[in-house]
């Protein structure tokens, strides 16, 4: 299937074309239908996969042709609530990309910066919405926002928004919403209180689900290090000498562990940047904006800072530090090998993380390939020494032990 062969206004075909978007991605390929057709729908898939554009093209054909009649209007006709300000300024450069040759007004509010300006642009009108939910209650109170004539409802990343404590301010958002709309609810997993809340605010949805296996696109090369956690950086350091070139996203798993690796970088002549949650909304932007400028060439990020930032053209992702959660491993490396390109994922393992990877390769269905050849493989661990208990008689015997510990034990 081509983008071409989906009923999309014509106007729409041709900004995604310059995009040089071709080939529907298969959560797209399921979705777009589905939402034209006016439907709820609840969609599980991963970060990477195609998301935004699944719900947002479908969204700009439905207005398209009312975008006319109702110039006049100054009412929001869809919302969409994503959980940060990152992934919400992603969502509303998407849509004015994808509708660049419509009338169609669209703008994103979120805290962390001043509040008027979006005042400002919410009074001369908006079509689409792109808002977190602290900032749009806090609008709807001071009286800048009327849902009263949506139609389109969307919950982006629905389950990093419930982590993030925000199950409330959904529903009171929803609660602001018509009663008769289309309610559109995309997660990368679905968990019980997903699934609770689905029921609650959709009607009679489509279910679109998208395996992680699926989800993986097929030219990003997957390799994986056994190395022991104090030698990690040693490792790192050597693949970006020998291994990886390009523009790299490192994630780590703590604020402290990304500012000490951008730290030894940058002392080893390295052009990196990073973002985590302790850093301000100004401070992200501009590293954001310097990666994507290429003035650096690494970003080091936690994941609930990297969770929904498009960034293309990533050449390899590593996973310094290997996610608990085997959805977020298949988030990390669908950074990389996007839009047709291939990419690399290169996963360190210390001793206490080969549980993370048995978990992976499950969801995954298959196993990541195994690099031994570097300066750093992790060895069985010694136990400690027992009290001599041996017998007289067998003390002359020859231990085979080492030689069996030779063998790879993970």
């Amino acid at each position: 299937m081509q983008f071409s062969d989906l009923p999309l206004h014509n106007s729409i075909l041709k900004a995604i074309n310059e995009e040089r978007y071709h080939t529907p991605t298969l959560v797209q390929e399921k979705a777009i239908p589905v939402i034209l057709d006016n439907k709820d729908v609840i969609v599980s898939a991963q970060t990477g996969t195609g998301k935004t554009a699944a719900f947002a093209l479908p969204i700009l054909h439905q207005l398209f042709d009312k975008q006319d009649a109702e110039k006049r209007s100054k009412k929001i006709k869809a919302l969409v609530v994503s959980p940060t300000r990152e992934l919400a300024i992603q969502i509303e450069e998407n849509f004015k990309k994808y509708g660049k040759y419509s009338n169609l007004r669209t703008t994103a509010v979120y805290g962390g910066v001043s509040i008027e300006p979006q005042k400002d642009i919410l009074a001369k009108g908006v079509d689409i919405l792109i808002a977190t939910p602290g900032r749009l209650i806090d609008l709807h109170i001071q009286g800048h926002i009327d849902l009263t004539v949506l139609t389109t409802f969307v919950l982006d990343e629905a389950d990093l928004m419930l982590d993030m404590g925000f199950i409330n301010d959904v529903r009171k958002i929803e609660a602001l919403c018509p009663r008769k709309k289309q309610t559109l609810l995309f997660s990368a997993t679905m968990p019980e209180k997903i699934t609770v809340l689905a029921s609650s605010i959709l009607n009679k949805p489509e279910k679109i689900e998208i395996d992680a296996d699926d989800s993986v696109s097929k030219s990003i090369g997957q390799l994986l290090y056994y190395v022991p956690k104090k030698n990690k950086t040693d490792l790192c350091l050597h693949l970006l000498r020998n291994t990886i070139n390009g523009r790299i996203i490192i994630f780590r798993r703590t604020k402290f562990g990304v500012d000490k690796l951008e730290q030894t970088l940058s002392k080893n002549g390295y052009k990196v940047t990073s973002i985590h949650g302790d850093k301000s909304q100004s401070l992200r932007n501009e590293a954001i904006a310097t990666f994507k400028s290429n003035k650096a060439t690494i970003l080091i990020a936690t994941d609930v800072a990297a969770r929904g930032i498009d960034i293309t053209k990533v050449d390899a992702v590593i996973n310094f530090d290997l996610p608990n959660i085997p959805e977020t491993y298949v988030h990390r490396i669908g950074r990389t090998g996007r839009a047709g390109k291939s990419g690399i994922a290169f996963s360190f393992c210390s001793a206490d993380e080969t549980s993370y990877i048995k978990l992976i390769q499950e969801i995954l269905q298959r196993k990541i390939q195994i690099i031994e050849d570097h300066p750093f493989p992790l060895t069985k661990p010694k136990h400690k020494k027992q009290p001599n208990t041996i017998s007289k008689h067998k003390k002359g015997r020859k231990s085979t032990a080492s030689k069996k510990n030779k063998k790879r034990w993970y």
